[in-house]
C-alpha cells in the first residue's frame, strides 16, 4: 500500500483548484490533474483518505481513454511524469500513477448522465411516479432491473458542496444549442454502450455513469474521468439479481456505513473506521484488476 494523499500543494506550481477528489493545477494552456485519495459521499468530502484510490481512478480513466479513442477524442496529453513540465519533476513521487497532463478546454455546463439500470435516485423516482427525470417508463419494473432502453438524463454541474440538478433534454438544448446537445447525447450513449459491453465481459455491470465533455473549436472532447467507480455504479455480474439493491465495486460500502449512523449528510462528515476504509480500498482495487488486468 502506498502512502495516502489527502491533498497536494506542489512547490513551484500555482495554488490548485480543489474539487471533491482532484487537485487541478492551471499551467497556462494545459492542466495538471492530480487524483487524491479523498473520498466524497453524498457530495461531502470525508475526513479520511482511502489509500491508493487516486491511483486507481487515474489508471481506470487511462484505460478507457485508450478503449474509446476510436469513438471520441480525449483531453489527455500524457500520464508519464517524465514528460511533464520541468516544474513538476521534483514531485514525481507524489504524481506517479495518479496524475495526468491534459489540454485546457472550455467544459460544457452539463453533466452527461446515462442510466442502463433502475437504481439509486432513478429507482426512488420510479417508485414515486413511474418516471426517471421526467421520462415515463413501463409499469412493473423491479429495482436494479435493466431498463427497456438506455436513458440520457443530463444534469447541471454543481459547485462544491451543492447537488447536481437533473434537467430535461430541452433544457440542455437551451444551454448548449440543439446540434451540440444531440452530439453530447449520442456520444454519451455510444461510450456507455461500448464500455458496459466490455465491462460485462470482465464480470462488471456498469449500471449508470456520467461523463464530462469540453470544446476544442468545433470538436467535442471527452474530459475529466471515465467509467470509474467514482463516476459510475459498478456491480459484480456474478451476484447480480434484479429486485434488490446490488453489491458494488464502488464507494457504496462506505455510503452504507454512513447511512447506518443516521448522519444528516451535511459537513462535517464523520470519521470512517479503519475496516470501512480498507474494505472500500479493496473494492476500488478489485474494479481496477478486473477491468484492466493491472
Amino acid at each position: 500500500m502506498s502512502q495516502s494523499v489527502w491533498e497536494t500543494k506542489l512547490k513551484g506550481l500555482p495554488e490548485p483548484r480543489r474539487g471533491k477528489v482532484r487537485d487541478i493545477y492551471d499551467l497556462g494552456d494545459k492542466l495538471l490533474l492530480v487524483a487524491t485519495d479523498r473520498l466524497s459521499a453524498f457530495d461531502v468530502v470525508m475526513p479520511d483518505p482511502v489509500p491508493d484510490k487516486g491511483r486507481v481512478l487515474t489508471q481506470i480513466s487511462l484505460f478507457w481513454f485508450e478503449v474509446m479513442a476510436d469513438l471520441v477524442e480525449n483531453h489527455l496529453i500524457t500520464s508519464d511524469v517524465r514528460e511533464f513540465p520541468e516544474a513538476c519533476r521534483p514531485h514525481e513521487e507524489i504524481l506517479e500513477g495518479r496524475s495526468m497532463l491534459v489540454k485546457k478546454l472550455e467544459a460544457f455546463p452539463v453533466e452527461c448522465v446515462v442510466r442502463g439500470y433502475l437504481s439509486g435516485s432513478g429507482w426512488k423516482s420510479y417508485k414515486k411516479d413511474g418516471t426517471i427525470c421526467g421520462i415515463s417508463l413501463p409499469g412493473g419494473l423491479k429495482e436494479s432491473e435493466k431498463l427497456p432502453q438506455t436513458l440520457f438524463t443530463p444534469s447541471t454541474k454543481a459547485e462544491m458542496g451543492e447537488h447536481d440538478e437533473n434537467i430535461s433534454f430541452e433544457q440542455t438544448v437551451e444551454l448548449v444549442g440543439r446540434e451540440t446537445a444531440e452530439r453530447l447525447r449520442d456520444l454519451t450513449l455510444a461510450i456507455y454502450e461500448k464500455g458496459s459491453a466490455l465491462a460485462r465481459e470482465r464480470g462488471i455491470i456498469i449500471a449508470d455513469t456520467k461523463f464530462e465533455f469540453g470544446r476544442a473549436g468545433d470538436r467535442i472532447v471527452l474530459i475529466d474521468e471515465v467509467l470509474t467507480p467514482d463516476s459510475s455504479r459498478f456491480w459484480p455480474k456474478e451476484t447480480y439479481e434484479p429486485g434488490r439493491a446490488q453489491d458494488s465495486f464502488d464507494k457504496q460500502y462506505a455510503r452504507d456505513y454512513l447511512e447506518s449512523l443516521g448522519w444528516d449528510k451535511k459537513p462535517p462528515a464523520p470519521s470512517l473506521p479503519p475496516e470501512v476504509i480498507e474494505k472500500t480500498r479493496q473494492k476500488y482495487l478489485q474494479a481496477l484488476t478486473q477491468l484492466t488486468g493491472k
